[in-house]
């Protein structure tokens, strides 16, 4: 009854913990269903979620093609986080790529998401970014 997707909106409720302890033992029994799930909880949009400092760190640690191809395909929203977050003259050389790309496959574009988003994964196991329902969470500061 809805299978892989219910299971990763599941697990990106559940404490951190919980759902990682739960993703182990589903990769142990079948390492193709734990990606599926992997790539359900966390997508490309749920970028638009995090804060800023997680936004800069993965423009730095992206390869700028890939970020470009995965802006091209990103909705506006998400390319504005992006964009505010960079500098006027990076900002401009990435508006100037995606005009210069053309039209583009969306795999191509897809894939170039997935190594955004798993950039996001290793910046969520150092510690320096949030993602899934924990990211939605409030603060007191």
């Amino acid at each position: 009854m809805g299978g892989v997707r219910v299971v990763a909106e599941l697990l990106n409720r559940l404490d951190r913990g919980v759902s990682t302890e739960v993703l182990s033992s589903i990769e142990n029994e079948s390492p193709d269903l734990a990606v599926s799930i992997r790539n359900l909880m966390f997508v490309f949009d749920d970028l638009l979620h995090v804060d800023d400092n997680a936004v800069r760190e993965i423009i730095q640690r992206a390869d700028k093609k890939t970020l470009t191809l995965a802006l091209k395909g990103a909705s506006e929203d998400i390319r504005a986080r992006f964009i505010q977050n960079m500098s006027k003259r990076a900002a401009q050389m990435i508006r100037e790529e995606m005009d210069v790309l053309g039209a583009v496959r969306l795999r191509e574009v897809e894939r170039a998401q997935q190594e955004i988003v798993a950039i996001a994964r290793k910046l969520e196991e150092e510690g320096l970014l949030v993602t899934g329902a924990a990211a939605g969470e409030a603060y007191v500061t």
